[in-house]
Parts: structure tokens; sequence; C-alpha cells
């Protein structure tokens, strides 16, 4: 059956969900599901353990490998404290841009995707057109792992993986991998006119957020090796956005907690340098609980994902540089489910419609030009499966 919305509808319905990381994704992905229903294609379901969300995915063609798979993600950052002019959760067209949270990261290409999936069902394809849309990746690319791999044993495997986070049509060969500790520091409030007696919370957190500077200092000062080098900055960074802890200045803090988090260029891995980090933790450790055996830090993973490396003669490469005519050399800093569908043996390369500079900001927005030039880059797909 032919879609009954166009790209643009699609984008408008999608953006209408609230579906911030920290919320539930059903409700969208019920439209969705009803969406590909209506066009005559199945969809699958992998469900959190709490099954208050889901990744969906879906197949239209040949039960045969060597397809192409679109993947994207549901969630959406927050709009809490931003400065709006428009409602975010309705598209808003204004001086030839699409605004509304999610325009651009992601829900742009994840309409593109639907209506190209509705265009391969319509049309009919010689090699598969498959459909991945994942929870939560906005909080440490964590819901896609279950679905590829859940992919990789129902359906036939696809040759060619496109991620469309955003690149402004440009074909992404490598990103850097991601991988995030929260910590608690536990110490031992006394007056501070004693603090030797005590243990200062805050105190020992800061050397361990001074292991991160030592770090990024270190590494800045490196050669990079010639893969890292394509990469801004060309090493691994280590990174703290948040802490708190403590209850008055004259009192020993009796706890601090702050969040640690890595971006690993191709070619390091960020369980070597979460390994680095907790040797430091545990060291750290072992002076504290020397002064108050009652001292601690406790480190919680939050998450982690892998690189993209770049493939020599890759087939997801060779494809979007095909269809986009876009021959430059392009890495990314930021992290994508694409180096997740990499690890599990898939070629794959980022490639989607906006500007990243836009993702995440108050007033989002796609441009016009862009969704229409990423609609082209569909059915351009559309044709060359159906070859």
């Amino acid at each position: 059956m032919p879609s009954p919305l166009t790209p643009r509808q699609i984008l408008e319905r999608l953006v209408a969900f609230p579906t911030v990381s920290r919320e539930t994704n059903l409700p969208l992905v019920d439209w969705v599901e009803e969406f590909l229903n209506d066009c005559g294609i199945t969809a699958h379901r992998v469900w959190n353990e709490e099954r208050t969300k889901a990744s969906l995915y879906a197949h239209v063609g040949p039960e045969t490998p060597g397809g192409v798979v679109l993947s994207g993600h549901t969630d959406v950052v927050p709009v809490e404290g931003q400065d709006w002019t428009s409602d975010p959760w309705t598209v808003t067209e204004r001086d030839g841009r699409l605004y509304g949270r999610g325009t651009c990261d992601m829900k742009g290409f994840d309409a593109l995707a639907l209506a190209a999936m509705a265009l391969a069902q319509e049309q009919g394809v010689k090699r598969p057109l498959q459909l991945a849309l994942s929870y939560d990746e906005e909080v440490g690319c964590l819901g896609a792992p279950a679905m590829i791999e859940e992919m990789g044993r129902r359906l036939p495997k696809g040759a060619a993986v496109i991620v469309g986070e955003p690149s402004r049509m440009r074909v992404v060969t490598g990103h850097k991998g991601g991988g995030g500790y929260l910590c608690r520091v536990k110490g031992v409030e006394v007056h501070s006119s004693i603090l030797h007696r005590g243990v200062n919370a805050v105190m020992a957190a800061a050397r361990l957020i001074d292991w991160a500077n030592r770090k990024n200092a270190e590494s800045a000062a490196a050669t990079p090796t010639p893969l890292a080098a394509l990469f801004d900055p060309p090493w691994t960074s280590v990174h703290v956005g948040t802490i708190s802890g403590g209850t008055a200045g004259n009192i020993t803090a009796g706890s601090c907690r702050f969040d640690v988090g890595f971006r690993a260029v191709p070619g390091e891995t960020v369980e070597d340098w979460a390994a680095a980090f907790e040797a430091e933790a545990r060291a750290l450790e072992v002076e504290l609980k020397a002064i108050r055996p009652e001292a601690a830090i406790e480190l919680g993973r939050l998450f982690a994902y892998p690189p993209l490396r770049p493939e020599p003669q890759g087939a997801a490469e060779a494809l979007a540089r095909r269809l986009t005519g876009d021959n430059g050399e392009a890495v990314v800093s930021y992290g994508t489910e694409a180096g997740q569908f990499q690890a599990a043996g898939y070629s794959a390369v980022v490639c989607g419609p906006g500007d990243i500079a836009q993702a995440h900001q108050p007033d989002e927005y796609l441009e016009v030009s862009e969704f229409e030039a990423g609609w082209s880059f569909m059915q351009r797909l559309v044709r060359d499966l159906a070859a």
C-alpha cells in the first residue's frame, strides 16, 4: 500500500511525541507500528527490562542478505530550562527551517526512513530495506545492542547500515567511542579544624578530577596516530560535567558525587581507559581507608559504546558515497550507534540531514533544504535496491 503520509507529515507526528529519554517512548512506537502496518509492513519490538520502552525493527523486500539498514533513535534531550520561541513539540516552519525538539537529532531522519520503508514496500525492491529505531541513545546508546542482536538472529543480515545522525548528508566514516561513570566518594565528617581526623569527600574527589586534567594534558601533548589525527581533538578526552557534595564550609564533606566520561579515539578502547580510572580510584581509596576505614569510593558504570572505525573498501561507505556524491573525508567526535552495528559485524557509516551544532539546542531546527536532500537520498536508495 502507498504511504498514507508525506515525509513532512510523518515528521510532524514524530515530533509531537515528547520522547525525552527519562520518559517512555511507547506512544511513538505504537504510532510507528500502526503506520508500518498500514503500509503492509510488519514491525517487531525489543523491550527494555521494565517494558516501559522499546526498540523497533522491520524488513521490506526478499528474505535475502545484502540489504540496507536505516538506523535512528527515538529519544530526545529535555527542553526544560531552554528558551524556546515556539512549542518544541510542534514542527514550526520559519525562514526555511523546521523548528522542534528532535527535528535535527534525529526525528528528521526517522521520518525519512519511515517514508523510505513505505516507498520500498509500494514499489518493490530486489534487495531488502530494513529499519532500526532504538531508545535511550541520548543517555549512552543503551537501547541498540539488544535490538542489533535480535536483528542479527531474526533477519537476513544487511550489507550496509546508514546511521542517520546529523552530518549535513556528508559521509562520516569514523567516530569516537564513549563510556562513563557516576562516582560517589564517601567521606567522614569532622570539624574542619581537625580535618586530619576525618576524610573530606570533596577534596578526595578533586584528586580524581585532577587525574582527568592530567590525562588530558598528557594526551594533548603526545603525537597522535594517523587515525587519531583525523579527530578534533585528536586524542581521547576525559570530562567531568557535574559535581555535588558537602554540608558546610567548616565540616569535612561526608559525600561527593560526580560524573566522569571518556571519548576514546579509534585505536584506543574505552575499557582500557575505564580500567586506568578504576585503578586510580582504588589506589586513592586505600589511602582514604588508612585514615578512616569507613571511607569508600563507589563507581557506577553508566554506559559504554565502541568507536566507529573507518572501513577500507567498506560496503556502507561505498553505498553512501554513490548516493550522495560526497567523496570528502569526515570523522566526528560525538558517538553514535554506528560503532555498535560495526562491532556486531555490520558495515556502517553515519549520514543524515541536519547540523550537529543544532542538536540539543533551544529552538533546535532542521533546514528544509537538508530535509529535502535527505528525501532525495532515500528515493535514490530505493531505486538502487530495486535495480
